[in-house]
């Protein structure tokens, strides 16, 4: 049942067995998984079915160091995944361990006891099955080119879009408007009503809630779940600050600390030794469903033994209209326009269609990204008519399946950051309209960090001149103006998973330390950010934080 609180009053709502906050993929896939087991669980969403000039206003942040986009973070219904492209890809066994370079390092659960998760998420919420990313899936498409070279230091690794990305809002439209769950829309949480137990221990009682009609109300619940991102989730435990100036669950000054995220930029051109036309695996194509590439990492023994973080690169190739205005404005038309993209992109059976534009594999550019209104959309129209010599060349190519030969191939990076204490969310000087404090981000690269892209380069350069590819031109230095500084949406790690309350927000089963019912869900919880964007393994956590939730609320058994 949808309440649309920017339109109409709340009454004092009864007590919920659950109470979860934010309506993005971990919270969505958290109501879910509950939907029909006898609980009433409600979902407080800031935002409304469409943007708003307050959820626009309240998503503000102050940022130093990486800055983080405006369009990272989403006051709306289905929150980030109304905008994101849909690519991701597990994480790798070397993110789940100890790592002695790093500061804190280390999953508290192995990477085999999220499998049967990632399979639950592969069959429920659309994404590629894990044995796609194996040898026997989209790794057949290697095959294919007209290159296939063989590494030793480097390996590859698949990332996979559905071709149709999901939308949570729109996916589970049954969810929202049944009788299962009640979806508060314009319900902005400005803090946490707890108190301390007999125990010793925290219990929160209510979500104070500001609605866009100016009431504040309480709504309580036995439990509940913080999943309004990796900023957000932080942010709302510091300002939480009932029983403790330092805010909720913050006891040992954990929160909003190890923030990470996947810094990404242009840097590096390989000139190809012969031209290539073909090249799906690298290059990107549509195989089966998905849209996909293999990006390029240095091997898990590679990284051990040099101490080095998990960074890799991908290849786009340089076509005549590459970066066009143009060429980008009519793959977001397409984008936009499902039967438009089915024509692009439709295949049969075990057919391949190469891509032909960065942008279709899950990387939009800014001008696809920012806002746009009627103005914008006649200046994405314009784009079209002003640029047609490229656009014709490009859609000629796209529809006849064929590609111009390719000389350069320009290198996408993105790293990994490690988890370091002084990259955090803390609270701004700045307040939004409700009074609440803004978060205040920092983060930046450091060292290990950079040190790590930069012999990954290295590593690069060696391996394409023995593959007879050719010669990769890189200028990456440590300590120089460090170029690979744009964000990536991917705000990881601010109430970060681990087994001892001195360096971890939430325990194994995703408990605040030191409260009895507060959980968290999302990319906040992630202990390392590893290079794969992260809602694949953050939607996989939200069903295995859901079955705990099940057991401890005494959940009825899931109907067949």
């Amino acid at each position: 049942m949808r309440i649309d609180l920017a339109t109409r009053d709340l009454e004092s709502p009864s007590t919920y067995d659950l109470c979860i906050i934010g309506s993005g993929p971990a919270g969505t896939t958290v109501a879910n998984e509950l939907r029909g087991r006898g609980l009433s669980v409600c979902v407080l969403e800031s935002g409304r079915a469409r943007r708003t000039a307050l959820g626009e206003e309240l998503k503000g942040v102050e940022s130093e160091g990486i800055h983080v986009k405006d369009y990272s973070r989403e006051r709306i219904l289905g929150g980030a995944s109304t905008t994101w492209a849909g690519l991701s890809s597990p994480f790798d066994p070397i993110d789940f361990e100890v790592r002695p370079a790093m500061a804190v390092s280390g999953w508290p659960i192995e990477r085999a006891a999220l499998f049967p998760y990632y399979e639950a998420a592969a069959q429920r919420y659309r994404f590629a099955a894990p044995d796609d990313f194996a040898p026997t899936g989209f790794a057949r498409v290697a095959e294919r080119g007209d290159l296939r070279p063989r590494f030793e230091r480097v390996e590859e690794k698949v990332f996979l879009a559905c071709a149709e990305p999901q939308n949570f809002a729109k996916e589970f439209r049954e969810l929202w408007d049944g009788p299962d769950v009640h979806l508060y829309l314009g319900a902005t949480v400005t803090g946490l009503v707890s108190a301390k137990g007999a125990d010793g221990e925290d219990l929160v009682h209510a979500a104070r809630v500001r609605t866009g009609r100016g009431q504040t109300v309480e709504i309580r619940a036995r439990a509940f779940v913080l999943a309004a991102g990796g900023i957000e989730n932080a942010r709302l435990l510091l300002v939480s600050r009932d029983g403790d100036a330092r805010g909720l669950g913050n006891a040992h000054d954990q929160v909003g600390r190890h923030l990470m995220n996947h810094p990404k930029n242009y840097h590096g051109i390989l000139h190809l030794a012969q031209p290539v036309q073909e090249l799906p695996y690298f290059f990107g194509c549509v195989y089966r469903g998905f849209a996909g590439y293999a990006g390029l990492r240095l091997t898990e023994a590679e990284q051990r033994s040099r101490g080095l973080l998990n960074s890799y690169v991908r290849f786009e190739p340089l076509f005549p209209w590459s970066d066009n205005e143009g060429v980008e404005s009519l793959v977001l038309l397409a984008k936009r326009a499902a039967f438009l993209k089915r024509a692009f992109t439709s295949t049969k059976g075990e057919g391949v269609v190469e891509l032909r534009d960065y942008s279709e594999t899950g990387d939009d550019s800014a001008l696809q990204n920012e806002r746009k209104d009627l103005l914008g959309w006649l200046g994405v129209l314009w784009n079209l008519l002003r640029h047609s010599p490229s656009v014709l060349a490009y859609v000629f190519f796209r529809l006849a399946k064929r590609s111009p030969k390719v000389r350069r191939v320009r290198l996408r990076n993105f790293m990994e950051m490690e988890p370091h204490p002084d990259n955090r969310v803390t609270l701004s000087a700045q307040v939004d309209s409700f009074g609440s404090p803004r978060a205040r981000v920092v983060h930046r690269c450091t060292e290990l960090d950079q040190r790590s892209l930069v012999e990954l380069h290295g590593e690069l350069q060696r391996e394409f001149a023995a593959n007879g590819l050719g010669r990769l031109d890189t200028a990456l230095a440590v300590g120089q103006h460090w170029p690979i500084d744009q964000d990536a949406s991917h705000h990881m790690g601010t109430t970060r998973m681990g087994s001892d309350p001195k360096n971890s927000v939430v325990d194994p089963d995703a408990r605040v330390w030191g409260t009895a019912n507060l959980f968290a869900a999302g990319a906040s919880v992630l202990p390392t950010s590893g290079c794969a964007n992260p809602t694949y393994t953050l939607v996989a956590l939200a069903i295995r934080l859901s079955e705990h939730l099940a057991r401890q609320l005494g959940a009825a058994e899931r109907r067949p």
